[in-house]
């Protein structure tokens, strides 16, 4: 059975993930900071599925447990799969934010995802088969006051992940950027977005990004950016100033 390993797999979308994955015959590596979520979850899938889940409990800011989590990339069972999920975001003024905080964020959503990319992709090359999902976000195409580490760190993600496909091309590897936007996730809730202040049409199910993900990775795509929607606000956000699009990103964080 073809393995992916899982991160941020206790809630959202790397739980979707997992959900999806187990459905279509992958064993699962879950990582996350919550043993009791992921042991949960491993019952779950293990019941509905028979999938053999192995639980690897990690804070992917500490770098003794990143290691950990390395090791398992570049050992077997073959990971076949990497779900670069895990990460951080604060909706708060860059002056009031608190600086450990602003580090642990950098950490994880940069370097944990980098170095676990460093640490499956030569593995995946040698064999000349495997994939890997990093999860950016529809942030990463324009700046947004009271969210300015978040969007640095993801348009990090998402340009590092466009210039791997390119190196990867021919490799038999492939990688995308996912690029979701108002998923309905716990994310919202821990940054204390009113969601019903954004308009349904921007909704999406993590289902629906997951779904859209895993057909944009078997399609070769560099990007996904799921729902419509989406597609065309980032679309006509290039077309635009960037002042205006500054400005009114900013007037969207306020109101949320």
């Amino acid at each position: 059975m073809p393995n992916a390993l899982v991160t941020g797999a206790s809630s959202g979308i790397g739980r979707t993930f997992a959900r999806t994955l187990a459905a279509r015959g992958y064993d699962i590596v879950a990582v996350a900071r919550d043993k009791q979520r992921l042991d949960q979850l491993a019952e779950e899938l293990q019941r509905a599925h028979g999938t053999t889940v192995e639980v690897l409990p990690a804070d992917l800011c500490d770098p003794a447990q990143l290691a950990t989590v390395e090791e398992r990339l570049v050992r077997e069972p073959a990971v076949d799969l990497l779900v670069n999920n895990a990460g951080l975001g604060a909706q708060t003024r860059f002056v009031d934010y608190d600086v450990d905080a602003i580090e642990g964020e950098i950490r994880l959503n940069v370097l944990a995802l980098t170095r676990l990319a460093r640490a499956a992709l030569p593995v995946m090359v040698t064999r000349g088969t495997g994939g890997v999902i990093n999860v950016s976000s529809f942030a990463s195409f324009q700046p947004a006051p009271l969210f300015a580490v978040y969007t640095a760190t993801k348009a990090y993600v998402t340009n590092f992940t466009e210039s791997l496909h390119e190196e990867l091309r021919g490799s038999g590897v492939k990688i995308v950027a996912l690029c979701p936007g108002f998923t309905r996730t716990e994310f919202q809730d821990r940054n204390g977005v009113d969601a019903t202040r954004v308009p349904a049409l921007a909704w999406s199910s993590a289902d629906d990004v997951v779904a859209d993900a895993l057909r944009a990775l078997e399609r070769g795509q560099a990007v996904c950016l799921p729902g419509l929607p989406n597609k065309l606000v980032a679309g006509f956000s290039h077309l635009l100033p960037r002042a205006a699009v500054r400005r009114t990103v900013g007037a969207l964080a306020k109101r949320l």
